[in-house]
């Protein structure tokens, strides 16, 4: 049995193989044939639509070809070139021409001498106009003056600097033939071609009209505008900026432009136009002929594939009904095989989960040894913390009592004396004093109670001005300005004695930091930053060494001398904090010094959450 099925196999490779180097063939076939078909269209396009717009162009241009030749034959016009002197005569013939120029709607006409300088202008009235400009420089200035024949020229203005067509005519005597004598001047008509480039911005495929240097002045792509086609060389480039043509602007190749600019720059038709050798071109998309190309492939192989579709689901029809009979009897044997497999698993999985059983409590009981250690030693840190304190709260609370005994004396004296007014502020003051070692002691057995765990609503400002309270005194022994910047008001999700051990115990080992600096500052800030309580410390210390950074929240690790700590405080913080959801991240500043910080959520994104 195995002879015959590896045969059929093989055949069933060949068959596909054959059958898929057809169907690829076909593909690739139907796509080039599409693609041309779909070029030689877009071509034929191209060339009528290029045919109708020169011919629009060409009769602009024609239309104002006699203009300038039937003005140098008006008499007025040789009269304010020989008495340009008569402020009348050139006044009457600057509204001559400014009528012309209205009614012809040309951009503008204007009369110049033989040395350039324009004299009569249709524009004599508005702030650029071409009187007292001269223009000697200009190609169709010296093809009138010396050729004897009509100028034509394109230009950016170098007045107005609006680019136009330009049509001169040289101007002769008056009763002179034509050409019988040297012109007296040159007479000019502007006309605007822009008209053009807002005719082809409803055209997607690019149109550009270049001079005979391949440089394009109009296109419906605004940044083709005034580059060239190839690159100029430097006696063109030298010429363009002589005749300032396009305004002295150099010239680079559309080749060079950016890739989104000059997109659509590809093989082109062209078709000459005009009297200076301009040309014509326009870009067909070339992304018509792939997605034709590509259309085509597409159904050819939609139509591929769904034949070879049917074909396959015949053949697996054919395959599966063989294979099911070798199934059934595979299943009989495989079932047997199970049933063995599901005792002996059945088997493994009861032993496994009484395992798993024994370890989950054996875990649940080291969880609660933990947690009770943890608790013991979050106790025991604040124990030690009021240890450390106790000189400074001595000193906090003998200056009361202190005070109190004055008090109490100067009272019994001014009664004795009779004065009771006196006698009685000196018992406020008692009174004040013992406030003030009422709140003291408050906040120590506060600080000092075991916390139940209890979780709830702490407001942040007050735990920092109770650890803040807690430690005055100690800060004023030190010599230490202590900055306390609470201009936010947060509160938070946890526990209040906690988060003031937390920040008592931060802001310790801040005032141990700047003990022997020779500025000791801290600086404790509140603020509210991405749905967090940020806590910061900062202090003008030596900062953290960078061999110490790594270790700084582990247990037992100090920097202190023996004695001084046992290095849990922080391993303690961070637990606490870590506990509320929070973070404890030290930094050292760019200014010196080091930071801590405590991100803790607020409590109503705790809430959320």
């Amino acid at each position: 049995m195995t002879a015959p099925r590896t045969d059929s196999a093989h055949r069933r490779r060949l068959i596909f193989i054959c059958v898929a180097a057809v169907s690829i063939a076909l593909v690739v076939a139907s796509y080039f044939v599409a693609a041309s078909i779909a070029r030689d269209n877009s071509r034929q396009a191209g060339d009528r639509q290029l045919q109708i717009i020169a011919l629009d162009i060409e009769s602009v241009l024609e239309r104002y070809e006699t203009l300038p030749f039937a003005i140098s034959y008006l008499p007025m016009t040789a009269e304010a070139l020989l008495h340009k002197e008569d402020g009348k005569l050139t006044q009457a013939l600057n509204l001559s021409l400014q009528e012309l120029a209205e009614q012809a709607k040309v951009a503008a006409i204007y009369l110049m001498d033989v040395q350039g300088n324009t004299i009569a202008a249709s524009n004599w009235n508005t702030e650029q106009t071409y009187l007292g400009q001269n223009f000697a420089f200009r190609p169709y200035f010296s093809e009138a003056l010396k050729q004897v024949k009509p100028g034509h020229f394109y230009a950016i203005g170098n007045t107005t600097n609006i680019p136009g067509y330009f049509i001169s005519q040289p101007v002769y005597p008056p009763g002179s033939k034509r050409g019988s004598q040297a012109p007296i001047g040159v007479i000019a008509v502007k006309i605007i071609l822009n008209e053009f480039e807002q005719a082809w911005g409803s055209s997607e495929e690019p149109i550009a009209l270049s001079d005979r240097h391949g440089v394009v002045f109009l296109s419906n792509r605004a940044s083709w505008k005034y580059h060239s086609l190839q690159n100029l060389s430097p006696a063109v480039q030298q010429d363009l900026k002589a005749t300032l043509q396009y305004g002295g602007k150099h010239i680079e190749a559309i080749a060079q432009l950016p890739l989104k600019d000059k997109k659509g720059y590809d093989e082109y038709l062209q078709r000459p136009i005009g009297r200076l050798n301009w040309q014509l071109m326009l870009f067909p998309e070339q992304g018509k002929v792939t997605r034709a190309g590509l259309q085509s492939a597409l159904v050819v192989a939609l139509i591929l594939g769904i034949a070879l579709a049917f074909a396959a689901v015949f053949d697996q029809r054919r395959r599966r009904l063989e294979e099911g009979r070798l199934a059934q009897r595979a299943l009989k044997k495989a079932a047997d095989e199970l049933e063995l497999h599901i005792a002996e698993r059945t088997r493994q999985l009861t032993q496994a989960n009484a395992e798993l059983e024994s370890r989950y409590l054996t875990l649940k009981q080291t969880e609660n040894l933990l947690r009770s250690t943890q608790n013991e030693m979050v106790q025991a840190g604040k124990l030690a913390m009021l240890g450390q304190m106790a000189t400074g709260i001595t000193h906090e609370l003998n200056q009361p009592l202190t005070a109190i005994r004055a008090f109490a004396d100067n009272a019994i004296t001014f009664m004795n004396r009779g004065k009771a007014e006196q006698a009685l502020a000196n018992l406020e003051h008692i009174s004040h004093a013992s406030e003030r070692m009422g709140s003291i002691i408050a906040q120590l057995k506060g600080f000092a109670r075991k916390s139940p765990n209890a979780i709830a609503e702490v407001d942040v400002q007050t735990a920092i001005q109770s650890a803040v309270s807690l430690l005055r005194s100690e800060t004023d022994r030190r010599g230490v300005k202590l900055s306390v910047h609470l201009d936010e008001h947060a509160k938070v999700l946890g526990d209040t004695v906690r988060i003031e051990q937390v920040l008592i115990n931060l802001i310790r080992n801040a005032l141990d930091a700047v003990e022997n600096s020779p500025v000791r500052e801290v600086d404790v800030r509140l603020s509210k930053w991405q749905g967090m309580a940020r806590i910061t410390i900062a202090d003008t210390g030596t900062g953290i060494p960078e061999h110490v950074a790594g270790h700084l929240f582990e247990p037992f690790f100090t920097t202190k001398e023996i004695g001084q700590g046992l290095g849990l405080g922080l391993a303690i913080s961070s637990s606490i904090v870590q506990a509320m959801n929070g973070s404890l991240v030290a930094d050292n500043r760019p200014e010196g010094g080091a930071e801590f910080t405590v991100c803790i959520p607020l409590a109503d994104q705790a809430s959320t959450s």
